[in-house]
């Protein structure tokens, strides 16, 4: 478990995801394929994938990335690429990210 006052140095990502109707349980399981494999890269410093438990279509990351370029080296992985871009987008009703600092 990484020790919450290591991450302040970092890039943190966030994104909102709402499935489409028919799709949530695809969705869920793209991301729980996906969640290790991102959890692993290099530059990642936390990794974390949430469900809604009120409104299940909706799903929160929380990513905290070493810099701008693991982030961006992030977007580059074949997971990503194949599990996020070619398959879960598809099949999302919205997706929104924001990048922040830490204060």
């Amino acid at each position: 478990m990484t020790d919450l006052h290591s991450l302040k140095d970092g890039l943190v990502v966030t994104a909102f995801w709402e499935a489409k109707p028919d799709e949530v349980d695809a969705v869920q399981g793209i991301v729980r394929q996906f969640l290790p494999q991102a959890q692993r890269e290099p530059g990642v410093k936390a990794f974390q994938i949430h469900q809604s438990t009120s409104e299940p279509h909706k799903f929160f990351f929380y990513e905290v990335f070493k810099d701008e370029a693991a982030f961006a080296n992030h977007q580059q992985t074949d997971h990503f690429k194949t599990l996020i871009v070619g398959q879960a987008v598809p099949k999302l009703a919205k997706r929104e990210r924001t990048q922040h600092r830490f204060v």
